[in-house]
């Protein structure tokens, strides 16, 4: 098992410290209600230095995310972050990822920490049909990055006393290097997990203590708070975002998931899976993963089945929770056509009892 350049901060703090991804990571700290809460109204911070990051330069590098990534990498500009996904050439999903453009010719993709191995085969795979050489074009850095995702709504005010460059300003899904907490070359970007606000920021893996003292003493007055994994799940629940390995996986599409949004059809953009995934955006699923809440008491767990009235199965959650801010239970889960309207009624089957639910529009939570 690998530590993250933070572990010492963790262990001081009496984080429960779990094996995640090959990391020993902190699943919570003082209660993962209380956590979500501080994300929610004030700040917190996530150790996500188990995160992967792989390097593309080189007059090809465009080229090349273009075909391996669903969306579409030509609307880019310098400074700007996109969501995609990897399609693995069958329908499915390798992983869902980020891209970040530095200029025409470089490129940062953010992975998954789970699926750091298999994207990286992936990459490497196709790398060669693009003319990308692996170890100059494309670099696994993953190892030699920490990065802090630090949200809340309160987070960019209490970071910009660490620079001198303006951050409370920048658009969501943006990015600059820039010097921050007396670290040169920080990468500072508007992205995060939570839907709270925020930022996450990268650096080299000897610069992750002064980092985090830094951010720390910057956020007391704001009643900043560390955060773990467990948190970091709740939080992205209430805002319908989908996790590799409950919501999306090599077995579904990004259609399927409602990933249309991040799947471009665009005659300037040939990439993997595109015809397959036209054809199911034109012609249309069989199944979509959906949002649901509870009406009668219960909490929703991943593989419980979903039914209907009579009993009969139509699909299975892929993750559930109680919403620390809602209090209700709230759910995602594949549905069978037919179900998908919005207040249909459904029946979450948790230890052998049909409990009510219903479809409902996502997020879950609205500020």
């Amino acid at each position: 098992m690998k530590n993250t350049a933070f572990i010492r901060f963790h262990q001081e703090a009496g984080a429960r410290m779990i094996p995640f991804a090959g990391y020993i990571m902190p699943v919570e700290y003082s209660g993962i209600n209380e956590e979500h809460i501080t994300v929610r109204e004030k700040i917190g911070v996530f150790d996500v230095s188990h995160m992967g990051e792989f390097w593309v330069t080189g007059p090809s590098a465009f080229k090349y995310i273009q075909y391996i990534t669903s969306n579409d990498v030509s609307v880019l500009f310098n400074g700007k972050v996109q969501y995609s996904c990897f399609p693995n050439g069958k329908g499915g999903i390798v992983d869902d990822l980020l891209v970040y453009r530095f200029n025409p010719e470089k490129y940062l993709l953010v992975v998954n920490a789970a699926n750091i191995d298999k994207d990286w085969d992936w990459c490497v795979k196709n790398a060669e049909k693009s003319g990308l050489m692996v170890g100059k074009d494309l670099i696994n850095a993953s190892d030699s990055i920490a990065q802090l995702a630090i949200q809340g709504p309160l987070a960019l005010k209490a970071m910009q006393k660490l620079t001198k460059t303006t951050v409370t300003d920048m658009e969501y899904y943006t990015f600059k290097e820039i010097e921050f907490a007396g670290i040169s070359d920080v990468l500072f970007s508007t992205t995060g997990y939570t839907g709270a606000g925020g930022c996450e920021i990268y650096v080299k893996n000897e610069e992750g203590p002064k980092l985090w003292n830094a951010i720390f003493q910057a956020g007391e007055e704001f009643g900043i708070k560390p955060v773990g994994l467990g948190a970091r799940d709740t939080l992205r629940l209430e805002m319908g975002y989908c996790l590799y390995g409950n919501d999306i996986n090599d077995q579904t599409s990004p259609i399927e998931a409602g990933l249309g949004w991040i799947t471009k059809f665009t005659d300037s953009k040939d990439f993997i899976d595109k015809e397959l995934l036209l054809r199911q955006k034109n012609e249309g699923v069989e199944r979509m993963l959906k949002g649901f809440v509870m009406i009668d008491r219960g909490i929703p767990r991943q593989h419980y089945e979903i039914v209907d009235a009579d009993g009969k199965i139509i699909g299975e959650v892929t993750s559930g929770t109680m919403s620390p801010m809602l209090k209700q239970g709230i759910g995602m889960g594949y549905l069978a056509k037919g179900y998908w309207k919005i207040d249909t009624e459904i029946y979450i089957r948790i230890r052998n009892k049909d409990l009510k639910a219903k479809v409902t529009d996502l997020p879950f939570y609205k500020k």
